[in-house]
Protein backbone atom coordinates (compact mmCIF):
# COMPACT_ATOMS: atom_id res chain seq x y z
CA UNK A 1 0.00 0.00 0.00
CA UNK A 2 1.40 3.36 -1.04
CA UNK A 3 0.49 6.22 1.25
CA UNK A 4 0.34 9.42 -0.76
CA UNK A 5 1.42 12.37 1.36
CA UNK A 6 2.06 15.85 0.05
CA UNK A 7 4.26 18.37 1.83
CA UNK A 8 4.51 22.13 1.43
CA UNK A 9 5.65 25.17 3.37
CA UNK A 10 3.65 28.33 3.94
CA UNK A 11 4.79 31.65 5.37
CA UNK A 12 2.96 34.77 6.56
CA UNK A 13 4.39 37.66 8.61
CA UNK A 14 6.81 35.95 11.04
CA UNK A 15 5.06 32.54 10.93
CA UNK A 16 6.26 29.44 9.12
CA UNK A 17 3.99 26.43 8.65
CA UNK A 18 4.94 22.95 7.51
CA UNK A 19 1.87 21.20 6.09
CA UNK A 20 1.32 17.53 5.22
CA UNK A 21 -1.74 16.45 3.26
CA UNK A 22 -3.00 12.87 2.95
CA UNK A 23 -6.22 11.15 1.91
CA UNK A 24 -8.58 10.82 4.86
CA UNK A 25 -11.76 11.92 6.58
CA UNK A 26 -11.14 15.66 6.93
CA UNK A 27 -9.37 16.01 10.28
CA UNK A 28 -7.11 19.04 10.64
CA UNK A 29 -4.37 18.87 13.27
CA UNK A 30 -2.19 21.84 14.17
CA UNK A 31 0.84 21.29 16.43
CA UNK A 32 -0.58 17.91 17.58
CA UNK A 33 -3.91 19.50 18.60
CA UNK A 34 -7.29 19.57 16.84
CA UNK A 35 -7.77 22.82 14.96
CA UNK A 36 -10.65 23.89 17.21
CA UNK A 37 -8.42 23.58 20.30
CA UNK A 38 -5.41 25.33 18.75
CA UNK A 39 -7.21 28.27 17.15
CA UNK A 40 -9.64 29.59 19.73
CA UNK A 41 -11.36 31.93 17.26
CA UNK A 42 -13.70 30.47 14.65
CA UNK A 43 -12.56 33.00 12.03
CA UNK A 44 -9.01 31.59 12.11
CA UNK A 45 -10.36 28.07 11.54
CA UNK A 46 -12.34 29.37 8.54
CA UNK A 47 -9.18 30.97 7.11
CA UNK A 48 -7.31 27.64 7.31
CA UNK A 49 -10.18 25.72 5.71
CA UNK A 50 -10.69 28.13 2.77
CA UNK A 51 -8.63 26.20 0.15
CA UNK A 52 -10.40 22.91 0.96
CA UNK A 53 -13.84 24.54 0.87
CA UNK A 54 -13.07 26.21 -2.46
CA UNK A 55 -12.38 22.82 -4.05
CA UNK A 56 -15.22 21.04 -2.15
CA UNK A 57 -12.71 18.58 -0.65
CA UNK A 58 -13.20 19.32 3.05
CA UNK A 59 -13.87 15.62 3.84
CA UNK A 60 -11.36 14.18 1.34
CA UNK A 61 -8.05 14.99 3.03
CA UNK A 62 -6.43 14.92 6.46
CA UNK A 63 -4.18 17.88 7.22
CA UNK A 64 -1.26 17.79 9.64
CA UNK A 65 0.47 21.12 10.26
CA UNK A 66 3.29 22.31 12.48
CA UNK A 67 3.58 26.07 12.77
CA UNK A 68 6.12 28.29 14.52
CA UNK A 69 6.54 32.00 15.09
CA UNK A 70 4.28 35.00 14.83
CA UNK A 71 0.77 35.37 16.18
CA UNK A 72 -2.57 33.66 15.60
CA UNK A 73 -3.43 35.48 12.40
CA UNK A 74 -0.02 34.96 10.81
CA UNK A 75 -0.04 31.28 11.70
CA UNK A 76 -3.50 30.77 10.17
CA UNK A 77 -2.38 32.51 6.97
CA UNK A 78 0.80 30.43 6.82
CA UNK A 79 -1.16 27.18 7.14
CA UNK A 80 -3.59 28.36 4.44
CA UNK A 81 -0.75 28.98 1.98
CA UNK A 82 0.92 25.65 2.80
CA UNK A 83 -2.39 23.81 2.40
CA UNK A 84 -3.06 25.46 -0.96
CA UNK A 85 0.41 24.43 -2.17
CA UNK A 86 -0.23 20.84 -1.01
CA UNK A 87 -3.53 20.74 -2.90
CA UNK A 88 -1.67 21.93 -5.99
CA UNK A 89 0.81 19.05 -5.67
CA UNK A 90 -2.05 16.58 -5.13
CA UNK A 91 -3.75 17.54 -8.40
CA UNK A 92 -2.54 20.07 -10.98
CA UNK A 93 -6.17 20.75 -12.01
CA UNK A 94 -6.52 22.71 -8.76
CA UNK A 95 -4.13 25.41 -9.98
CA UNK A 96 -6.69 27.61 -11.78
CA UNK A 97 -9.28 27.91 -8.96
CA UNK A 98 -6.60 28.32 -6.28
CA UNK A 99 -4.77 30.97 -8.31
CA UNK A 100 -7.99 32.90 -9.07
CA UNK A 101 -8.91 32.90 -5.36
CA UNK A 102 -5.43 34.22 -4.54
CA UNK A 103 -4.46 31.29 -2.31
CA UNK A 104 -1.15 30.57 -4.09
CA UNK A 105 0.21 34.10 -3.66
CA UNK A 106 2.50 34.68 -0.70
CA UNK A 107 1.35 37.74 1.28
CA UNK A 108 4.67 39.57 1.63
CA UNK A 109 3.48 42.30 4.01
CA UNK A 110 5.63 42.57 7.12
CA UNK A 111 5.59 44.88 10.12
CA UNK A 112 7.41 48.12 9.40
CA UNK A 113 10.21 48.81 11.84
CA UNK A 114 10.11 51.65 14.36
CA UNK A 115 12.26 54.65 13.43
CA UNK A 116 14.29 56.66 15.90
CA UNK A 117 12.90 60.07 16.82
CA UNK A 118 9.34 58.81 16.38
CA UNK A 119 6.77 57.10 18.59
CA UNK A 120 6.12 54.20 16.19
CA UNK A 121 7.00 53.34 12.60
CA UNK A 122 5.23 56.39 11.15
CA UNK A 123 3.63 58.22 14.08
CA UNK A 124 5.48 61.38 15.07
CA UNK A 125 5.54 63.31 18.30
CA UNK A 126 3.10 66.23 18.48
CA UNK A 127 4.31 69.26 16.55
CA UNK A 128 3.88 72.68 18.07
CA UNK A 129 4.46 75.78 15.95
CA UNK A 130 4.38 78.15 18.95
Amino acid sequence: MILERYYATGRRKKSTARVWLSRGSGTITVNKQPISDYFRRKTLELIVRQPLELLNQIDSYDVLATVKGGGWSGQAGAIKLGLARCLLKADDKNRKPLREAGFLTRDSREVERKKYGRKKARKRFQFSKR
